[in-house]
């Protein structure tokens, strides 16, 4: 109240002034014109009278003079006429200025001296207007002529302004404070009560994490740093509850503070330095705004929360619009933006380097020969060179970072980087290197297309560690170097031995951040079929049940298989035509490479052919959204789905699987993937189809929709069961602990001695 009253009184205080200053310029202004009105009337009078008067000079007619000056005199605001001779004698005055002219006007005396014309107003509060003229006979002075004019109606009108400005200030005050009482208790007293309100409830438990957001956007701000907090608070709620349930268990979970402090134990203070292509945060140009986004992808989703829990830094090439306008000279900035917890230094690459290293070489050629999808892949010479000059240019920057670092661990993020590990050593031999290849690794045979095989065998085998998603990835590169290189496999502990360099190969399947922990009981949730209505009514279609498909666009992801089965789902089963759309989240990816522009081309082809013959004005069995949805969208769209499609032809793990199992905190939603995804060897509660069988596909869909909902609830209990238990921080645990543990040989040893 005290913040109102005050601001109420300086506005009030401001237009008080700002008006009277307004107000006496105006009086200003218009007493000057109505001055100027009045020398203009004096000056026509005077010139038609000089003509007159003179004449009665030339003539020494007094008389017929006294007569006419008496008759002029009763014009209307003419309140006398005087006629002076040389001397300033008076000649002859009208009766009306009886009493007035008690002695010569000092306005005849300067007009009689100067010859000249002389006006002003007179009076205590400029109640008349007097004027004095020469007259002239033959170029002769003869005297002068004395006009006296009623006046009193300019102190009535500037009276009148200022007593009108004074109403219409009254009424402005009026509306200042109404229109402030408002404001203020609409945008700054009502939000911090709310706010003050929600942070009571917060603090003894009894309000949920998230508010609704103030109105207005003043106390925006704060609004975010105070639900910031409030997260940070439900997160360290969160995590003691978490522990005092994990020592109950017996340490079988793992969590975020536990891999935190598992990680500080196991480093023993050493840096932790993860190198990937995609960078976990970008800054896009968004207008005249800069915008930060989370890119799509399994890698952001799995590393982001490990360098969240035990910090660290992350070298990614710098790929936003925005991303050089926001780092520092080193090219270095914390993240995540609102609540740093680690550094991402970026590399900025050439359009020639990019276009080599990252379309050339890794995705027209390493991408395909990895996912055997019958798509041939492409080398030429000079992509190889710019994949090893990117593949340099990220050594030197690791290496500036690690210099002042004793055996750092560094872990690096897939085929991009397969001669990173080889340079990394040939400079820091007690450096811990670890990749993890993130794609699947083909057999021998499939291998051997590569003209650069063995060259990248030996980046590869210069890591301690190479980490696959499953045990078969990594028989079939134990295979691939028996086959092409000169080395002793150990297939008892599945390692490779070359030169006096011990490589591990272990299969380590990714997953993604356990499930969030509820903050209280009183915590708001959001119905599925309620988030599937507002979806369908933002897509402006209706439909009784929702599918789901949530990728990257990449030919290995079966999303042309995915509308075929779609389609012949509904013509085998046509009586959920019109009751069930299938929406499909796609990221573009790849644009610039020729089979990706095409395949973006006949996907959206095959949507139109599949939905012209059977939409109607409210449905459409299928809706292509192409775009980088956010986390919280894609969130969105996990939890109102009746069933979750995962139907790649070749996938090294998918963590959308994995996702969708994570977000169906209401044990509900059937998830049907992909046998040929690596996600399918744990999650095995779920429908596991074949993609190229569009029949299968189609039937699982019916089976999913007709599956009795207690099974349907068992079956997803007992896929959360595995994603909780099998998370992301358990899967950075076992990788940091066989890093930590490796065995450096002894040449090593001594380079460091």
């Amino acid at each position: 109240m005290k913040i109102t009253i005050r601001l109420i009184v300086s506005l009030l205080l401001v237009a008080a002034g700002v008006a009277f200053v307004f107000t006496y310029l105006q009086v200003q202004s218009e007493r000057e014109i109505l001055l100027r009105e009045f020398d203009a009337r004096a000056g026509v009078v005077g010139e038609s009278l000089e003509e007159s008067i003179a004449g009665y000079f030339r003539a020494n007619a007094m008389d017929r003079l006294r007569r006419f000056v008496d008759r002029f005199g009763r014009k209307a605001q003419l309140i006398g006429v005087a006629v002076y001779d040389s001397q300033g004698t008076l000649l002859v005055a009208s009766r009306t200025l009886s009493g007035r002219l008690p002695s010569t006007p000092d306005q005849v005396w300067e007009c009689i001296t100067r010859s000249q014309p002389v006006s002003e107003l007179i009076g205590n509060t400029d109640s008349a207007h007097v004027a004095a003229f020469p007259v002239e006979v033959e170029g002769r002075l003869m005297g002068a002529i004395f006009l006296y004019q009623d006046a009193s109606y300019i102190d009535a009108r500037l009276d009148a302004i200022w007593r009108s400005n004074f109403i219409r200030l009254l009424a402005q005050t009026f509306l200042i404070i109404v229109t402030t009482i408002i404001v203020v208790r609409w945008s700054i007293t009502g939000p911090i009560a709310q706010i003050t309100q929600w942070m009571r409830g917060l603090r003894t438990g009894k309000s949920p994490q998230l508010m609704v957001v103030p109105r207005g956007d003043i106390l925006a701000p704060l609004t975010t740093e105070v639900t910031l907090m409030a997260k940070s608070l439900s997160q360290a709620r969160a995590s003691a509850r978490e522990k005092a349930r994990v020592r109950v268990e017996g340490e079988s979970l793992w969590t975020s503070g536990r891999l935190r402090e598992h990680v500080h134990v196991e480093l023993g203070g050493r840096g932790l330095y993860i190198v990937s292509n995609r960078e976990p945060y970008m800054h896009m140009n968004q207008g005249s705004s800069v915008e930060c986004i989370m890119p799509a992808g399994g890698l952001v989703t799995a590393l982001d929360p490990i360098l969240r829990s035990c910090g660290g830094l992350w070298i990614a090439h710098g790929s936003g619009t925005a991303d050089r306008e926001t780092v520092d000279e080193r090219g270095c900035i914390a993240v995540p933006p609102n609540e740093p917890r680690y550094t991402l230094r970026r590399i900025f690459l050439s359009k020639e380097e990019e276009e080599g290293y990252y379309y050339g070489f890794s995705n027209e050629g390493i991408w395909p020969l990895c996912h055997i999808t019958h798509t041939r892949p492409v080398f030429s010479l000079n992509s190889w060179i710019e994949y090893q000059r990117v593949n340099e240019k990220f050594a030197d920057a690791l290496l500036e970072e690690i210099h002042k670092e004793e055996s750092p661990l560094v872990l690096i993020q897939d085929y991009h980087f397969a001669l990173l590990p080889l340079l990394i050593k040939a400079k820091r031999p007690d450096a811990r290197v670890a990749i993890f290849w993130h794609i699947p690794w083909p057999n021998p045979e499939v291998f051997g297309i590569c003209p650069w095989k063995q060259e990248l065998l030996f980046g590869l085998l210069s890591a301690d560690l190479i980490g696959f998603h499953t045990q078969f990835h990594c028989n079939n590169f134990l295979e691939t170097v028996d086959r092409f290189l000169e080395s002793k496999v150990n297939w008892d502990n599945f390692s490779v031995e070359r030169h006096g360099q011990l490589t591990l190969v272990r299969p380590f399947p990714i997953s993604v951040a356990p499930p969030a922990v509820v903050e209280s009981k009183d915590e708001i949730t959001i119905d599925a079929s309620d988030r599937k209505r507002d979806i369908l009514k933002k897509l402006g279609i209706t439909s009784q049940w929702l599918l789901v498909g949530v990728d990257r666009i990449d030919y290995t992801k079966g999303i042309l298989e995915r509308f075929r089965a779609i389609q012949r789902f509904l013509e085998k089963y046509p009586e959920y035509q019109g009751k069930l759309t299938f929406v499909e989240l796609g990221a573009p990816s790849r644009t610039h490479i020729k089979r990706y522009h095409d395949l973006m081309g006949e996907l959206e082809e095959t949507v139109d052919r599949i939905n012209w013959p059977l939409q109607t004005k409210n449905w459409k069995p299928i809706v292509f959204l192409k775009a980088h949805h956010t986390h919280d969208i894609i969130s969105q769209f996990y939890q109102a789905a009746d069933i979750c499609m995962v139907t790649s032809l070749h996938d090294g793990m998918n963590l959308v699987a994995k996702e969708f199992v994570a977000s169906r905190k209401d044990m509900k939603g059937v998830l049907i993937l992909s046998q040929f995804a690596g996600a399918a060897q744990e999650l095995r509660d779920a429908l596991v189809v074949n993609p190229y069988d569009v029949e299968e596909m189609a039937d699982s869909i019916h089976q999913a929709l007709t599956m009795n909902p207690k099974e349907v609830q068992e079956r997803m209990e007992r896929l959360s069961a595995v994603v909780k238990e099998r998370n992301v921080y358990r899967w950075a645990a076992n990788i940091v602990t066989t890093l930590a543990r490796v065995r450096i040989p002894k040449a090593t040893a001594a380079v460091e001695q």
